[in-house]
């Protein structure tokens, strides 16, 4: 009976580790651990403008009550040049501008404009300036085509993402990526961001409430996301790994042994 009781008691505890593991793995995956308040107000970091860079496509538009007046400031229409184009675009479509090495566009009637280092809101306001000599009530519209952030590494949707608005989050970024997997390191993401020629490489907690308030929690094009793989992901990567070898060492010594047996059989019937 004593035996029973100590078996039991063995078994129940071993169950209550079990089950403390699970319970501390499940919490591992919880973002922002540290708000326990139910209603906390803070103040959010400021928004950095997006500016327009060498590079860039532009695509820009000039209407008014009068089709006619401002026609000539667009650049023309164009049919798709790739199938791949075709079987997005099903009519024809204005081109758009790219921004050269320099941060110039060729604008119609106005010539050479130097565009880098504004944003897309100074640009429309410029060119409502400019055209509102030739032009009563213009309407000018500016949008940057090209903004896109990389999320890489442990998530369900790994890839490029093309952003269509002007504050895009760290937290956007992962959930346009199909969020991090079970095997995502939360306390140590890298965010990779290129600044004035120079490569900024920053580790974020999402665990903590601190990035809400950081000044990386609003992206800027092309920036980089990386969620590295926990340690649970590296074992078992390691562990298919030797399995595999172990699998591939074996089979090769099966087959060597069938060919050694086949030519004793052979020999020994000889």
């Amino acid at each position: 009976m004593n035996f029973r009781i100590y078996l039991l008691a063995m078994v129940a505890g071993a169950a209550l580790v079990l089950l403390g593991s699970c319970s501390s793995s499940k919490s591992n995956l919880a973002y922002f651990r540290d708000i326990t308040s139910e209603t906390e107000v803070v103040k959010l970091p400021p928004v950095e403008p997006i500016k327009i860079a060498p590079d860039d496509e532009l695509f820009i538009t000039v209407t008014s009550s009068e089709a006619a007046a401002t026609a000539h400031f667009n650049l023309p229409s164009t049919n798709p040049a790739t199938q791949k184009d075709l079987n997005i675009y099903q009519s024809p479509r204005q081109l758009t501008y790219i921004v050269n090495s320099r941060g110039d566009i060729s604008f119609p009637q106005l010539g050479t404009l130097h565009v880098a280092g504004m944003t897309t809101e100074q640009l429309q306001a410029d060119l409502m300036s400019r055209i509102s000599k030739w032009v009563e009530d213009p309407t000018v519209s500016v949008r940057l085509l090209n903004y896109r952030v990389n999320v890489l590494g442990e998530v369900n949707r790994p890839g490029a993402i093309l952003v269509n608005a002007n504050r895009y989050t760290i937290l956007d970024a992962l959930a346009d990526a199909g969020d991090m997997t079970p095997y995502g390191e939360r306390q140590d993401v890298l965010l990779i961001r290129e600044e004035n020629g120079n490569q900024k490489r920053v580790l974020l907690d999402i665990t903590s409430s601190d990035l809400l308030t950081s000044e990386y929690y609003y992206l800027q094009p092309n920036d980089y996301i990386y969620v590295k793989p926990n340690k649970v992901r590296e074992g078992n990567a390691k562990y298919d790994s030797n399995k595999s070898y172990k699998l591939s060492m074996i089979s090769t010594v099966v087959s060597a042994s069938s060919v050694i047996a086949s030519l004793i059989i052979a020999l020994a019937v000889k």
